[in-house]
């Protein structure tokens, strides 16, 4: 299954983003691109980001968004605390009042039917301010063209 690429036809893939304040639009991208490279994601598939309610309005995350013209979901710590995550970190929730950011936003984007198909990855380039971390989730319950719901795990095709 190494070379398979995961192809959806509709986007079902919420990326979850933590970052620090000085993180560029570049680094988050890289940070992206490396995922899903490494995991052989079909870029087509983001249905789109998702982060701390207190990030809403930085630079970065809204020139991504409109970039790519995908949409920002943002969950208070409180709703992000309500989500068991494989990885909590206790320094993120000194700082932000959550122990997970990226992997819980993800999630919450992703629900009701979700799939955890990238645990946090964190990135910093050695030219580039900040530090991001990225997780993906996978909505496994989408809308079928009829109306009805589809529930999806792993590869499939558009319903007819």
């Amino acid at each position: 299954m190494k070379n398979c690429k995961l192809h959806l036809s509709a986007p079902a893939l919420w990326v979850g983003i933590g970052c620090q304040k000085t993180t560029s639009r570049q680094l988050i991208e890289k940070a992206i691109e490396k995922i899903w490279r490494e995991f052989q994601l079909d870029d087509q598939a983001i249905a789109g980001f998702a982060t701390l309610e207190s990030k809403a309005s930085e630079i970065a995350l809204v020139e991504l968004c409109r970039l790519h013209n995908l949409p920002l979901r943002t969950f208070s710590r409180e709703i992000l605390n309500t989500v068991l995550v494989p990885n909590p970190a206790p320094i993120v929730e000194q700082k932000v009042g959550t122990s997970s950011v990226a992997e819980a936003a993800a999630i919450l984007a992703a629900s009701p039917a979700v799939r955890l198909l990238v645990p946090k990855q964190i990135f910093r380039l050695p030219e580039q301010l900040g530090t991001v971390t990225v997780a993906v989730a996978q909505s496994t319950q989408l809308q079928g063209s009829a109306g009805r719901l589809v529930e999806v795990y792993g590869v499939f095709s558009t319903i007819k």
